[in-house]
């Protein structure tokens, strides 16, 4: 065998995985809209109904990811850092909160006691 057939054949089975393989998944994936169709009647209505949450979820999944991507470090990093702030500001809030419900407490204690002493 020579060369020429050698590469000829390689070419050959280069060009069908890169170009048949792509067209084979193409013909053979259905659309969403062809998915869709094959739902049933409740699925279909309960779809239509998610639709706008999910379109929601991702708007704010893909503005997240466009901000931390905007910082110097790994997506991972900035988005630690801003579970870290959030968990941090509940965490301030439940304190203050908390606080204020132990201000009343003592109000009404001090109220009660001098109710009593009446």
């Amino acid at each position: 065998m020579s060369r020429r057939a050698m590469y000829g054949k390689m070419a050959a089975v280069f060009l069908g995985c890169s170009i048949g393989g792509p067209l084979i998944m193409y013909y053979v994936t259905p659309s969403e809209g062809e998915l869709f169709k094959r739902f049933s009647p409740d699925l279909q209505k309960r779809n239509l109904e998610m639709r706008p949450e999910r379109e929601r979820h991702y708007k704010d999944f893909a503005g997240k990811m466009i901000e931390y991507s905007k910082s110097d470090k790994p997506i991972w990093a900035a988005e630690e850092d801003a579970r870290r702030k959030v968990r941090e500001e509940i965490m301030s809030r439940e304190s203050a909160e908390r606080k204020v419900r132990e201000e009343r407490a003592a109000e009404m204690k001090a109220e009660l006691q001098a109710a009593k002493a009446r």
